[in-house]
């Protein structure tokens, strides 16, 4: 089974992705494919360069390059669980597989506000007011380049509203993805 993740920011994606592997599931992300461009063109690894570099591979080969790139390295993994998916054009190229899963995770912005003071990631912002400004730049695109959260979200198989604590997520994920799997 493959899954795929999409949420915003600081909903609880990557403990989602810890308890997959935990569970004998083996992660990648779209972001990685961003990654390795970055590191080719030396630029640092943070957020705005993760964007940047994002919206140039989509606009350079299409909006579905960065999970066309994973699902083909990963062609063989049995259970694959794949972060950071922000685009439908994402979702259409893992879908040709057809174990592939989408979950939302949900959590209200405020939620997600304090998780994100309380992990104290680089990169993340230390203000409510560029909180809010980057996660509305992420909603809609403004071309096929663009991220596209609402959009992405409205295509999961699977929501999990995520504004509790680890352990009820973690009830959560044994009761939907456990089923999945039979």
């Amino acid at each position: 089974m493959w899954f795929g993740l999409t949420g915003r920011n600081a909903s609880g994606k990557t403990t989602v992705v810890d308890w997959l592997v935990d569970n004998g599931y083996v992660a990648t992300s779209c972001s990685d494919s961003i990654r390795t461009h970055l590191k080719s063109q030396k630029k640092d690894i943070n957020r705005d360069n993760l964007i940047a570099g994002g919206r140039e591979l989509r606009a350079a080969s299409g909006p579905g390059i960065l999970a066309e790139m994973l699902r083909d390295v990963n062609m063989n993994a049995e259970n694959l669980v794949i972060d950071s998916i922000r685009t439908p054009a994402e979702v259409e190229a893992l879908r040709e597989r057809p174990d592939f899963r989408l979950i939302e995770v949900r959590a209200s912005r405020e939620v997600r506000w304090n998780r994100l003071q309380s992990r104290g990631r680089d990169g993340d912002p230390t203000d409510w007011d560029t909180f809010v400004a980057q996660e509305e730049a992420e909603l809609v695109a403004a071309d096929d380049s663009g991220q596209a959260l609402i959009a992405t979200a409205a295509l999961a198989d699977i929501v999990i509203i995520n504004d509790d604590d680890s352990k009820t997520l973690q009830d959560s994920l044994e009761l939907l993805i456990r089923p999945a799997e039979s």
